[in-house]
């Protein structure tokens, strides 16, 4: 009786709980970005659109950090590649811009962001993070597990299906209701219940 009860009580706070946390999360995922005048040693895009990898050459090139990494790029892009396709000189990008090919979720981002850091002798970074406004709580939560000592900037981008309202509302709202369970999921220390691999529209 008693093991009964304490399921009937989490299957009814569970949800309560969840549905509690929502308002706070959806307020966090259309944050404005950090201030640009705060420069950082580095500007870190998470990959997953055309409008990540474009802002992050964008601040590089405004001067927001002297260098910037691409975490979880596609196996066997290489920086010429990636600086044609978005209209740059690849010389202009070398030495500067760094490709890191190891992640696969977002957790991988953040160990490949945290080792990054490490090779690069940076002891206490500050990182502009470059990632969708509903998935910025997400890599936020995780890249402060894996470096607690680092100052991240969040600098949320939106992709062009939704800044330009073309995704029916119904699709819009699977994709952040689905990415706030993996959100607390994540919150609740179950990360590893996670796909192995996570979809590039994150």
């Amino acid at each position: 009786m008693r093991r009964w009860r304490r399921w009937a009580v989490a299957v009814l706070v569970l949800p309560a709980m969840l549905l509690a946390g929502l308002p706070g999360f959806l307020g966090a995922t259309s944050a404005p970005p950090a201030d640009r005048a705060q420069r950082a040693d580095a500007v870190v895009v998470l990959t997953g659109g055309a409008e990540r990898v474009r802002t992050g050459l964008e601040l590089l090139e405004d001067g927001a950090a002297p260098r910037l990494l691409v975490t979880g790029a596609a196996p066997g892009l290489t920086i010429t590649e990636l600086a044609r396709a978005h209209g740059r000189d690849p010389a202009t990008l070398a030495g500067r811009v760094t490709l890191g090919h190891a992640a696969a979720t977002t957790v991988g981002n953040a160990a490949e962001v945290a080792a990054w850091t490490r090779a690069q002798g940076l002891a206490k970074p500050k990182l502009r993070i470059v990632t969708a406004g509903y998935h910025m709580p997400r890599a936020l939560l995780e890249l402060r597990r894996a470096m607690p000592e680092a100052e991240l900037l969040p600098h949320p981008v939106t992709p062009a299906i939704l800044r330009d309202g073309e995704i029916p509302w119904t699709r819009a709202a699977r994709l952040y209701g689905g990415e706030y369970v993996k959100y607390a999921m994540a919150l609740a220390g179950l990360t590893t219940l996670a796909p192995a691999r996570e979809s590039q529209r994150r």
